[in-house]
This record gives structure tokens, sequence and C-alpha cells, in this order.
């Protein structure tokens, strides 16, 4: 069965809009441990925001479970893994604009600088994951960097506007999974996926974990983290 990984990033982001000390993304890893969430995880961005590099810390510091740590490949960011140790890094495009442009690396301008940054990471003991968009090309760039892990950017999924162009999406998303497996790449699926589109998963076993943070955190202001996790794993149980 695949593992599920709980991102806490929008439960930062309702305390910076209510600019309170509350709701806290700590409790709410904690919350989702106990609801039997097999690790979590927390986007540190250049510019700290939503996620704070305390939260990060006070992370670390309370879970028991595997910590995953989203962040660009910047000197600054290394060097808070490096202090920190989580479990596993995932390298993320640096922000642009105040945005993430999108999931694609360029072979040419940052495989290399990638490439330094997963063997300083890795010789430290952290797992190193890649986050891409769905393309096969794209995995075989991770898979040359030596990393460990490639996470898979599901987004379109949510955003199709037909049946037709979310089953191309989802044959490109299934061919990105397979080549990965096909490497002896660990496999992480996420960003948008929800309570319906996980099914969309049914029966591809080369999927190792499933990282979700907006829809479970949506459906917990209704229903509570507690049930909306133990909601994630059940769904996830059946596929």
């Amino acid at each position: 069965m695949a593992a599920l990984t709980v991102l806490v990033d929008h439960v930062a982001a309702l305390r910076e809009t209510m600019q309170s000390p509350t709701p806290d993304p700590v409790a709410a890893a904690l919350l989702s441990e106990t609801a039997g969430a097999d690790g979590v995880g927390a986007y540190l961005r250049e510019d700290f925001r939503p996620v704070r590099e305390r939260d990060v810390r006070l992370l670390r510091q309370t879970i028991h479970s595997r910590l995953v740590l989203y962040m660009a490949s910047t000197s600054e960011m290394v060097g808070i893994a490096l202090d920190i140790k989580p479990a596993r890094v995932v390298l993320m495009p640096a922000l642009r604009d105040n945005n993430i442009a999108d999931f694609r690396f360029d072979t040419v301008s940052e495989s290399k600088t990638i490439f330094e940054t997963i063997d300083t990471l890795q010789s430290s003991g952290i797992s190193v994951g890649v986050s891409i968009t769905p393309d096969p090309d794209q995995v075989k760039i991770v898979h040359q960097m030596r990393a460990n892990w490639v996470h898979v950017d599901a987004a379109k999924l949510r955003t199709a506007t037909s049946a037709a162009m979310q089953t191309q999406e989802l044959h490109k998303v299934t061919d990105t999974i397979k080549m990965a497996h096909r490497l002896r790449l660990h496999v992480a699926v996420g960003h948008g996926l929800d309570y319906r589109l996980i099914k969309l998963f049914a029966g591809l076993r080369e999927i190792d974990e499933f990282s979700i943070g907006q829809s479970l955190i949506a459906r917990a202001i209704l229903v509570g983290m507690d049930q909306a996790v133990r909601d994630m794993v059940a769904l996830i149980r059946e596929i």
C-alpha cells in the first residue's frame, strides 16, 4: 500500500491570512500522525512564507513520523536542511515572481547545480527527491542526477476541463510513474490530488507515496483533521 504524507503548508497559509498564532501547522502534523499518516511535509520557500523556518524546526523536534522538506536548490535552503536533517528533501524549482512557474528542470542550466545539491544532502544521510512535471524524459534526468525519489506533479488532473483532457493527463502521469519505477526510483504523486482523483490510481502499484495537502486541509475545516486524514488513508488502502 502506498504511504500518505500530509502537507501542512495550507494550515500555515490560514495562519498567515488570519495574522494569528493559530491554526498551528505543528499541531496539525501531530493530529495527522495520530490519524494514520506516514509522514508530514512542508514547503520552506525562499521568502519563508507561509511556512516559517521555526515551523520546520519544531516539526523535526516534535513529530515521530518522517519529515519531508520541500525546498529550492539554494545554498541557504541546503544549509537549513543539513542542520535540520529531515528524512527526505524534495527539490523544487526556485520561486519566479513569487510563484513556482513549472515543475520542470532544464537539463543544461539546472541539472549540474541540482546534482551537487543531491550529492551534498545524500552524503549527510538525507534521502532526496526531485519534483517534476509528468514527462518520462524528466524522469531520466532525475535518474542521471542520482536522486532517490521522483515526485510527480498531478495538478492538471484537477484542472482538466473535460474527461478526455483528464484521461490524456492521467496517461502522462502513469507513463512517468512507470518510467520511474523501471529506473528504480521511489515514486511520490501529489500537487492537486483530492478524495475523488485519488481513485484514478487504483491498481497502480508502482506508487510509493501520495503527498496531499490542500484538499485534505479543506476537508479538515469541515470534519476535523483526524477524520480528514483517516478518510484519505482509507481511500489509499482501497486502491
